[in-house]
């Protein structure tokens, strides 16, 4: 298992935290900063997905008035791990 780390841009959050597998699936995401509370539920809500499925699901997502989200800087962070 490989860690990451990955600092955000435009989100409340400032940095998510992730291993991913061999087979590129998700374990032990935590964000640092950002909605607690939400961001433990993506956490546990992705645990064990692929990588690629994920991307697809939260790469877009906006947070208000913001043009990225939380979900949407997972996506970044994921895309950068796998390239």
């Amino acid at each position: 298992m490989k860690k990451f780390e990955y600092a955000t841009s435009g989100t409340c959050s400032r940095k998510i935290i992730f291993e991913l597998d061999e087979e590129n699936k998700i374990h032990n995401v935590v964000f640092e900063g950002g909605c607690n509370g939400n961001l433990k539920g993506i956490g546990k809500l992705v645990e064990g997905m692929d990588a690629a499925d994920v991307m697809k699901r939260v790469e877009g997502v906006k947070c208000g008035f913001k043009n990225t989200s939380c979900p949407d800087q997972l996506s970044k962070a994921l895309a950068e791990a796998i390239k």
